[in-house]
């Protein structure tokens, strides 16, 4: 698994607009990275 996949953030319920930027931000960073490769895996293994 790519780490760069994955991410913990710790946002309150009070945060609204922090937790947009928080998804909007890891939405980009994993468009860049692209299809996920091991799901080709996986679906080959199937």
């Amino acid at each position: 698994m790519d780490p760069r996949r994955f991410a913990i953030e710790w946002v309150s319920s009070a945060e609204a607009p922090r937790f947009a930027e928080v998804v909007t931000k890891f939405t980009e960073q994993i468009k860049e990275l692209g299809p996920n490769p091991l799901k080709k895996k996986v679906a080959a293994a199937a």
